[in-house]
């Protein structure tokens, strides 16, 4: 399991799974029913016909590019935007017309809505009206300690860091128990080391109180690192619906290729479970029939320095941990992930001739 820095304070749960799948098929705890959403009726729908639904205890990614729905779908479900069509039920109960403060949803928004002339415990405690002070206090200071901030109750939210911040509003949050948490871009505000960190704790954190979250984000590496299932959308749509393993090795569409991590697309000819190529045949990872696009992950492609061969290095970005080659073949432009050097351990420099070939089963996305 991946250890998080110690200064953060935070309690990593040991029943939280470290792989970011679901172990057990879980119980249905929402559902969203073909929810459409159209601001102009002269525009397309922002929201067309979306359909998913949430187990309990897990964790969905909604992921797209901006303007895809994902904000939108999140607010509807919230309660926050009402939809033209279609209907949102939580444990079987209809509640797309009940006004957010009667759904009993948690709502994280981005910008963490901490009330500033309150400190922390003030902060936590606002949901918690309905208990006795006393009571209210108590669960306040237990989901501070929850979260590692119980040392930092007293503090004004601009004496915290952004990520502490960020704690202190999902500290708020589930206080009062939400069977579902929305999280709307809730790391956008932080930098990138702190990020990391932040989803990890985020995620074990909903996982040890067994809160089911939907996540929205336009970020593929956190939609990957934290979902046990994620929906990638476009123009209001949802595309596909897996596990993050799933969703990267087997995309449903071109698009859902080229935006889950990077992805080169060639024409082939398929017959069954495999296809003829400009690099030769190659095994599909599903059957396919007819002309058909091709997703090739980069690092499916194998590059071979020679002073013959057919392709040459156009470009290079070292990245540390390895190289990124941009292989130009004819007319077609590869990108292609290796370690830090070719087979023998020298990296390739710009303008070298290679042959390219491409590794392990590739997948039709048309």
């Amino acid at each position: 399991m991946q250890h998080l820095p110690k200064s953060l304070g935070f309690r990593m749960p040991a029943e939280a799974s470290p792989l970011g799948f679901r172990q057990s098929p879980n119980r249905v705890l929402l559902e969203v029913d073909r929810i459409t959403r159209r601001f102009h009726p002269s525009e397309p729908p922002a929201v067309d016909r979306v359909s998913f639904d949430l187990g309990e205890g897990e964790l969905l990614a909604l992921l797209g590019p901006s303007g895809c729905g994902k904000t939108t779908t999140l607010r509807m479900i919230g309660g926050l935007e009402v939809p033209d069509s279609g209907a949102v039920r939580l444990r079987g109960r209809d509640i797309t017309q009940l006004p957010t403060e009667r759904r009993g949803i948690g709502i994280v928004f981005q910008d963490y809505a901490l009330f500033p002339h309150l400190n922390v415990l003030e902060n936590v405690r606002f949901g918690l009206r309905g208990m006795g002070r006393a009571a209210a206090d108590a669960r306040a200071r237990e989901m501070l300690a929850l979260v590692g901030l119980e040392a930092l109750a007293l503090r004004k939210p601009h004496a915290l860091s952004g990520g502490q911040q960020q704690r202190v509003a999902l500290a708020r949050t589930l206080a009062v128990s939400p069977p579902v948490v929305l999280l709307d871009e809730p790391f956008s505000n932080l930098d990138a080391a702190m990020r990391v960190e932040t989803r990890q704790e985020v995620r074990s954190l909903l996982k040890r109180t067994g809160s089911a979250a939907i996540l929205v984000t336009h970020d593929q590496e956190e939609a990957l690192a934290l979902a046990d299932r994620i929906a990638v959308m476009e123009k209001g749509r949802v595309l596909q619906i897996a596990s993050p393993d799933e969703i990267y090795r087997n995309p449903a569409t071109g698009f859902v290729a080229a935006f889950i991590g990077r992805s080169n697309l060639l024409p082939g000819t398929a017959s069954g479970m495999a296809a003829e190529t400009s690099f030769g045949r190659l095994p599909l990872s599903r059957a396919a029939n007819g002309s058909v696009m091709l997703a090739v992950r980069p690092e499916q492609v194998m590059i071979e320095p020679d002073p013959g061969g057919p392709a040459a290095v156009v470009g290079r970005e070292f990245r540390g941990h390895d190289q990124l080659y941009w292989v130009q073949e004819g007319d077609q432009c590869l990108l292609v992930i290796s370690g830090p050097g070719s087979t023998d351990g020298v990296p390739v420099e710009i303008g070298t001739r290679v042959r390219l070939r491409i590794c392990d089963c590739v997948t039709p996305v048309n």
